[in-house]
């Protein structure tokens, strides 16, 4: 029973999220940490930013780490066999369908309307694991975190994989 829920639980988001793996992020979230339970949202928010750090695509990776916790090597299997063929199924399908109808206006006006739904997809996200962080580590932390990242990024222009690193280092050292 607990393959099938695995499978149900990545199944669902790569197919009803359109955007790839950053796209469907809040959907995977919503099964394993609203759903099931099988994560806290924090242990959720670390597993991400870890899988963030290392390189891939970010939905399989999760979907391996979550199904190896949840149901060892074979809830792995299942977990990233759900995340990876049926959406590859339904891309081929898409995509042949979307280039043989690439000149409708109805497709033109449909694509216009993917990015703005994905960003409010990853605001809500990103809201969701700011509140958790001033739940978890407090005001003091989650700002200076949150402002030293934003510096390093946009100022100095590191690579996010260095701040996620640095961020885990810092929680490591003072919030362990």
């Amino acid at each position: 029973m607990i393959y099938w829920e695995l499978f149900l639980a990545f199944f669902i988001p790569n197919i009803i999220g359109y955007g790839g793996g950053p796209a469907i992020i809040p959907l995977v979230e919503a099964e394993v940490v609203g759903r099931h339970g099988w994560m806290g949202a924090q242990e959720f928010a670390e597993t991400l930013a870890l899988g963030n750090a290392l390189p891939g695509p970010i939905a399989t990776k999760m979907a391996g780490y979550v199904g190896y916790d949840v149901a060892g090597v074979g809830g792995a299997i299942v977990a990233v066999f759900a995340t990876v063929v049926p959406s590859l199924l339904l891309m081929l399908g898409a995509l042949g369908l979307l280039y043989r109808h690439r000149h409708s206006p109805r497709v033109k006006c449909m694509s216009q309307w993917v990015r703005p739904v994905i960003a409010l997809m990853m605001a809500w996200l990103t809201w969701s694991f700011f509140m958790e962080g001033l739940h978890g580590a407090g005001v003091l932390h989650t700002l200076l975190i949150g402002t030293a990242s934003a510096v390093a990024l946009l100022r100095f222009r590191a690579h996010p994989a260095f701040v996620v690193l640095g961020a885990l280092i810092y929680g490591g050292l003072f919030l362990g």
